[in-house]
């Protein structure tokens, strides 16, 4: 099966725009993300996220194989795939409190294996999944082989970006523009340029008051280990889906206010680690995390 993976998008003035990488599999990177949320149900203690379909959705074989770490320093693998079952819980638990304040309707951009939907307990809560309609379909077929059923609650939403846009996609599937929302954006900025990154968070900004961005985003390499960015960078530029894009927490919090967003709340690394799991966690880490509301 032909797949095109998403990996992010530019919302130029009425242009919105994929980055396609390898057609033939999925997202090696995307993969990755899932094998790690995977993992993280079976060799973590305390658990930070709990995800019954983390493993289903990857499938045993793939979880077995998890060659993207293969190489790396174990404890980087660690602190890597912490931080993303930390990113994931931040990302539920933002949206169950927009939840519990009225919000019905949640956006997941770029939602590869994201699970997010299929957790969802609430009847009137609207998911919508955008992607790459191959990298959809592939999902689909995830799905099925593991049994997972498509609530009513969700809508996928494909979107080819050579031929559509983010508006006309939304637009046909029902999505409410008028409506307080929240938008997860992760693990996509870090593969778009600034003028996209800027573009889609006028997009956003644009759903009205109230409305909530949870994105991450890298530092400069100033700010990590150079040695261990280094090698993740490598790895994810040799399987043709390199870093394009990273900020310090200053450029951010200017840019979203800019923007339109008022409440900025960022979080490093390893603040959101400790948040979840006290001191326990230590190491050089280079991301951060943020929850932005319009204005």
């Amino acid at each position: 099966m032909a797949c095109v993976p998403f990996v992010g998008l530019s919302i130029a003035p009425q242009v919105v725009r994929i980055v396609i990488m390898e057609i033939g599999r999925p997202s090696r990177t995307a993969m990755a993300v899932a094998q790690a949320r995977a993992y993280h149900q079976l060799a973590d203690e305390p658990r930070v996220f709990t995800d019954p379909f983390a493993i289903p959705i990857v499938g045993e074989s793939a979880l077995e194989k998890g060659d993207f770490d293969l190489g790396l320093d174990p404890d980087l693998v660690r602190r890597r795939r912490l931080l993303i079952a930390a990113r994931s819980r931040f990302a539920d638990d933002t949206v169950a409190a927009a939840i519990a304040k009225g919000t019905r309707q949640v956006v997941v951009l770029g939602a590869g294996l994201d699970t997010c939907a299929y957790r969802n307990t609430h009847p009137d809560v609207r998911f919508f999944e955008v992607d790459h309609p191959d990298t959809q379909q592939w999902k689909r077929h995830r799905l099925a082989e593991a049994g997972i059923a498509v609530p009513p609650t969700l809508t996928f939403v494909p979107v080819d970006f050579e031929t559509s846009t983010l508006t006309e996609g939304l637009a046909a599937a029902g999505f409410d523009r008028t409506c307080v929302t929240v938008f997860l954006l992760l693990g996509v900025v870090m593969y778009l340029t600034r003028p996209s990154i800027a573009d889609t968070w006028l997009y956003i900004a644009g759903q009205g008051s109230g409305s909530v961005l949870v994105m991450d985003y890298l530092y400069p390499v100033a700010r990590a280990s150079s040695q261990s960015m280094d090698e993740r960078a490598k790895r994810v530029a040799a399987v043709g889906e390199p870093w394009l894009s990273s900020f310090t927490a200053d450029e951010v919090r200017g840019a979203l206010v800019s923007s339109g967003f008022a409440e900025v709340e960022d979080c490093s690394a390893a603040v959101l680690l400790s948040r979840y799991l006290g001191g326990t966690v230590t190491g050089p880490m280079n991301s951060a995390i943020v929850r932005a509301t319009v204005a």
